[in-house]
Protein backbone atom coordinates (compact mmCIF):
# COMPACT_ATOMS: atom_id res chain seq x y z
CA UNK A 1 0.00 0.00 0.00
CA UNK A 2 3.12 2.21 0.97
CA UNK A 3 3.45 2.27 -2.64
CA UNK A 4 0.49 4.51 -4.06
CA UNK A 5 0.63 6.10 -1.23
CA UNK A 6 3.11 7.33 1.51
CA UNK A 7 0.47 9.63 3.83
CA UNK A 8 -2.63 7.88 4.49
CA UNK A 9 -4.80 11.60 4.14
CA UNK A 10 -3.38 11.17 0.15
CA UNK A 11 -5.20 7.97 -0.75
CA UNK A 12 -8.51 8.94 1.50
CA UNK A 13 -8.36 12.47 -0.60
CA UNK A 14 -8.03 10.46 -3.87
CA UNK A 15 -11.08 8.14 -2.86
CA UNK A 16 -13.38 11.24 -2.09
CA UNK A 17 -12.08 12.88 -5.05
CA UNK A 18 -13.69 9.66 -7.43
CA UNK A 19 -16.40 10.60 -9.29
CA UNK A 20 -19.96 10.02 -6.62
CA UNK A 21 -21.46 7.05 -9.01
CA UNK A 22 -18.31 5.01 -8.50
CA UNK A 23 -17.79 5.44 -4.61
CA UNK A 24 -21.28 4.49 -4.62
CA UNK A 25 -21.56 2.17 -7.13
CA UNK A 26 -19.46 -0.43 -5.27
CA UNK A 27 -21.82 -1.11 -2.84
CA UNK A 28 -24.59 -2.14 -5.74
CA UNK A 29 -25.65 -5.45 -5.61
CA UNK A 30 -25.28 -5.72 -9.46
CA UNK A 31 -22.02 -7.48 -9.91
CA UNK A 32 -21.26 -5.48 -12.72
CA UNK A 33 -22.01 -2.36 -12.07
CA UNK A 34 -19.97 -3.26 -9.05
CA UNK A 35 -16.95 -4.14 -11.21
CA UNK A 36 -17.48 -1.11 -13.22
CA UNK A 37 -17.77 1.23 -10.23
CA UNK A 38 -14.39 -0.37 -8.81
CA UNK A 39 -12.32 0.26 -11.77
CA UNK A 40 -13.50 3.96 -12.28
CA UNK A 41 -12.86 4.53 -8.50
CA UNK A 42 -8.99 2.37 -9.40
CA UNK A 43 -8.31 4.97 -11.86
CA UNK A 44 -9.78 7.72 -10.51
CA UNK A 45 -7.12 6.80 -7.44
CA UNK A 46 -4.35 6.65 -9.55
CA UNK A 47 -4.69 9.41 -11.69
CA UNK A 48 -5.17 11.84 -8.28
CA UNK A 49 -1.50 10.10 -6.64
CA UNK A 50 0.06 9.81 -10.04
CA UNK A 51 -0.71 12.84 -11.95
CA UNK A 52 0.03 13.18 -15.56
CA UNK A 53 2.54 15.65 -16.75
CA UNK A 54 -0.15 17.47 -19.14
CA UNK A 55 -2.22 17.75 -15.68
CA UNK A 56 0.41 19.82 -13.61
CA UNK A 57 -0.36 22.77 -15.91
CA UNK A 58 2.84 22.81 -17.70
CA UNK A 59 3.47 25.53 -20.28
CA UNK A 60 3.90 24.91 -24.24
CA UNK A 61 7.06 26.25 -25.08
CA UNK A 62 6.52 28.91 -27.42
CA UNK A 63 9.32 28.52 -30.57
CA UNK A 64 11.29 31.60 -31.31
Amino acid sequence: MERFARNPRDLANAILGAPGWARLGITEPDGRMRERAAHELALSIVEHLNPSPEDAGAQLPLGL
